[in-house]
């Protein structure tokens, strides 16, 4: 006979032995273990690896595998690659010449923005950002050209003209923006897109029409949390800014984690943050090492080889759209140029390691010899695409130049849906010449008379232009 309180501690003892393996505790299938061991890596084989399909003379590595690329696509890649240094140098000098007031360079990122923007579809929504966190990202320009904004609108927001369509000449150079070509009008305040892409992500979801089809793309770079303030008087701000940058990317990968949304998200990891290196922006390994923190798919790859680029973005968009989650693209490379035209790097790097990293490292020259060993390419070609490109980049200046500005009135169009504020209805009639300065509209509403309000439309654009001066440093 079998006792019944035998077999209810043997159940028992069979119990307690299951827990000493797996932990009973909440929400957690974590194994028990009696050795006590800290952990600071995401593998247990240490740093995460970077996946690279070509080497640095443009041949596959040992193990690699060509991905999915004809002729046609290699040239249109390669092109858009060779557009981006093309009008990068151009507006560059245009901007030290005065006749634009800001400009980025995408020099050294080449494969990693084409290669992306070769990868995700045309309908796909990106979101690109600006400034830290992580740092400061107007360097996506190649995406819209690869989606066919062209190079006439890239002169027009540059200029702010009448064609402008992405501002109308009311924000900074390079904060392009277009809806017909699904990508979001880059802003100037730090990251907010991170966490509004998850928002998207989410959007794109719910919508029958588009959540088998279409995802969110959100690019933005490594420098964040090491940022200082370069003096005690700014080290309160600096503070406060970090914080925001902080909260901004957390609710951004928190959000797309756990509703979930199809969200790639694009770190491009280019060594700087302005001015910090970014073995001193983070003690952590990269921000690939944070994916797995929030449960996402997370891979490190190559940025200066545009194969492995287009591969990995292939892959994670596919990840994106079959488990409806995030997914986290770490892309590694350098940034070659200057921050900006607001910055000198030589100040706080060697002009030799730029000029070692250009010749040894160049995302351009691996890509062209890949295509040469494919008979794809050759030095003829070569030059010809130089010559029609600065042609077509120097013929789009000189039209964008001579063009008019958007009329002052336009200012204030398009920031309220409905009826506009009555301040705003005086300052249109005002610049846009519709009413004299005497005019009783103006005199009547402005309290404390005529002067009044033009000191306060002065004193308001004096703000404006003076948070723009600190946005661009």
């Amino acid at each position: 006979m079998i006792r019944v309180s035998s077999v209810s501690r043997q159940l028992s003892r069979q119990w307690a032995k299951g827990l000493a393996s797996v932990a009973n505790l909440p929400n957690s299938k974590s194994p028990i273990t009696s050795k006590l061991n800290f952990f600071n890596a995401v593998q247990n084989e240490g740093l995460i690896p970077t996946f690279r399909v070509l080497d640095g003379t443009g041949n596959l590595i040992d193990g690699a595998e060509l991905p999915e690329i004809d002729e046609s696509l290699a040239h249109r890649m390669y092109e858009n690659m060779q557009l981006l240094p093309t009008l990068d140098n151009i507006l560059y000098n245009v901007q030290r010449q005065g006749k634009i007031s800001f400009y980025m360079t995408s020099h050294g990122e080449e494969a990693t923005i084409i290669g992306s923007a070769a990868a995700l579809a045309l309908d796909d929504e990106v979101l690109a950002h600006q400034r830290n966190i992580p740092e400061g990202q107007y360097r996506e320009m190649g995406v819209l050209l690869w989606r066919g904004f062209g190079v006439d609108n890239i002169m027009a927001q540059c200029f702010g003209n009448a064609e402008d369509t992405s501002t109308k000449g009311r924000q900074m150079p390079v904060h392009f923006g277009s809806p017909k070509l699904h990508f979001h009008t880059i802003s100037s305040p730090l990251s907010t897109q991170i966490p509004q892409a998850a928002g998207v992500g989410y959007a794109l979801r719910r919508d029958p029409s588009r959540r088998d089809r279409s995802i969110a793309a959100c690019y933005f770079g490594e420098g964040a949390a090491s940022e200082g303030g370069r003096n005690i008087l700014n080290l309160l701000r600096t503070m406060i800014d970090i914080a925001i940058i902080l909260l901004d990317f957390h609710a951004g990968m928190m959000l797309a984690s756990t509703i979930p949304s199809p969200t790639l998200f694009i770190a491009r990891n280019n060594g700087f943050a302005i001015s910090t290196p970014s073995n001193e922006q983070y003690y952590g390994d990269g921000i690939a090492s944070r994916g797995p923190g929030y449960g996402i798919d997370t891979v490190r790859v190559d940025g200066n080889d545009i194969l492995a680029v287009l591969v990995a973005v292939r892959e994670g968009r596919r990840r994106c759209l079959d488990q409806g989650r995030a997914v986290l693209i770490e892309a590694m490379s350098y940034r070659v140029g200057h921050h900006s035209t607001s910055d000198d790097s030589f100040a706080y790097r060697a002009r030799a390691e730029v000029e070692d990293r250009k010749r040894i490292d160049n995302p351009i020259v691996r890509f062209r010899l890949f295509m040469e060993s494919k008979g794809w390419w050759n030095a003829e070609a070569e030059q010809e695409l130089k010559l029609r490109l600065k042609a077509d980049v120097m013929k789009a200046f000189k039209r964008a130049e001579a063009i008019k500005r958007h009329e002052l009135g336009e200012l204030f169009t398009d920031v309220y849906g409905g009826e506009e504020p009555w301040n705003l209805v005086r300052l249109s009639l005002y610049f846009s010449g519709s009413v004299l300065i005497t005019d009783p509209i103006i005199a009547e509403g402005a309290t404390g008379g005529v002067d009044r309000f033009i000191e306060e439309v002065r004193w308001n654009l004096g703000a404006v232009a003076s948070g723009i001066g600190e946005i661009q440093e």
